[in-house]
């Protein structure tokens, strides 16, 4: 049993529906375990806000709250997060870090949860390494943790696309238009990808494979001369490079006006896609992964990161997920591997290729079924 009695829950990073649904099964597995929980708001920043506030009044109402049963009813349908979030680089500062600590020693926190993205696990990452034992749960609609297969928070904005696509479609056969439309996915191509094969957008561009403007526009044309078509999506994600000194999906708009003379129009779906109530599978992930990490610091294990894989909820070392990201997205520094053996190196390395397969796979998919 691990030596500790309290437990401080965090959400960090972008807000993604799902992260209720793990503070709640966070917070009451470790209410059935005999160990108090703390939620800090504001994430990372609620720490260092604490450390130095004398008015227990005050810290309540904005850095740290104590977490019942109750506190969590009725949370798991709801988006976004009751802890609120934040980014925070002041924590990443040696500065920072020693207001954490100090927040932590004198609110008696033994051990963190954090729910967010990869920066979010490099702030788990130095707690542990200062003696702060820590875990964190992938939650953002990006789904652009290289180590799991899926984050809390995609399905659900995937979900919502889904029901803006459909209504754009119907704007788009009314007035014979072809609309291009911009999706979140901060350089990760999934939500896009995935949402070109459900709605039958004619084109996707995404960063991770080279897109082919003009077979696109190609495309384009031929299926309003040759097939008649009258409604035409198509999509491309966040991330993409400008051209001509403009957002990528507007100056491809302005491209398939001059090359075709279909009426085009350019939207973003931006935000909206990442509230709402998360969806059956985010909440059910969700609620695994949030009982699992309070089931891993139970045992004494922290510095890990929650994942799915073959559909089974597990676990891996975090620098491992940290660095396994760098080399997917082609971002590891020099000595960055150096740490890791050869075999795992060859793991990360396997990994990659099979995700950027997948990515491939999906793609020539959308393509070939796509008009």
């Amino acid at each position: 049993m691990a030596n500790f009695r309290r437990i401080g829950i965090l959400s960090s990073g972008g807000d993604a529906p799902g992260m209720n649904a793990a503070i709640r099964a966070a917070t009451r597995r470790a209410l059935s375990q005999g160990f108090e929980v703390m939620g800090i708001l504001g994430g990372y920043s609620g720490l260092l806000g604490a450390a130095d506030e004398s008015d227990p009044d005050v810290v309540r109402q904005r850095y740290l709250r104590p977490l019942e049963s109750s506190s969590v009813s009725n949370i798991v349908t709801r988006g976004g997060t009751i802890l609120y979030s934040s980014r925070c680089p002041e924590f990443a500062t040696p500065e920072g870090m020693e207001k954490a600590l100090r927040a932590c020693d004198k609110y008696q926190i033994d051990a963190i949860i954090a729910i967010g993205g990869d920066g979010t696990f490099r702030g788990a990452t130095d707690l542990t390494n200062h003696g702060i034992p820590s875990i964190g749960i992938p939650a953002t609609i990006d789904n652009d943790i290289s180590a799991t297969e899926q984050t809390i928070g995609f399905d659900t904005a995937l979900n919502t696309a889904l029901g803006l696509f459909d209504a754009l479609r119907d704007t788009a056969e009314s007035h014979a238009r072809c609309i291009v439309t911009e999706v979140m996915g901060n350089k990760c191509g999934f939500l896009s990808l995935y949402l070109a094969i459900a709605t039958g957008a004619i084109s996707v561009a995404i960063p991770e494979v080279s897109f082919d403007r003009d077979y696109a526009i190609r495309k384009i044309r031929q299926a309003r001369e040759e097939y008649g078509k009258r409604g035409i999506i198509a999509i491309c994600s966040e991330g993409m490079p400008k051209v001509n000194g403009k957002n990528y999906g507007e100056d491809f708009k302005d491209e398939i006006i001059r090359e075709t003379g279909i009426d085009t129009r350019f939207t973003n779906l931006g935000h909206t896609i990442r509230g709402g109530n998360p969806t059956l599978r985010d909440r059910l992930t969700a609620s695994q992964m949030g009982v699992e990490a309070v089931n891993h610091l139970l045992e004494n294990k922290s510095n890990l990161v929650m994942c799915v894989h073959e559909n089974r909820i597990t676990s891996c070392d975090i620098n491992y997920a940290l660095t396994l990201d760098h080399m997917y997205k082609d971002k590891l520094v020099d000595g960055e591997l150096d740490r890791f053996t050869g075999f795992e190196i060859a793991q990360m390395k396997a990994h990659c290729v099979a995700r950027r397969a997948k990515v491939e796979r999906l793609y020539q998919m959308a393509y070939n079924i796509c008009m």
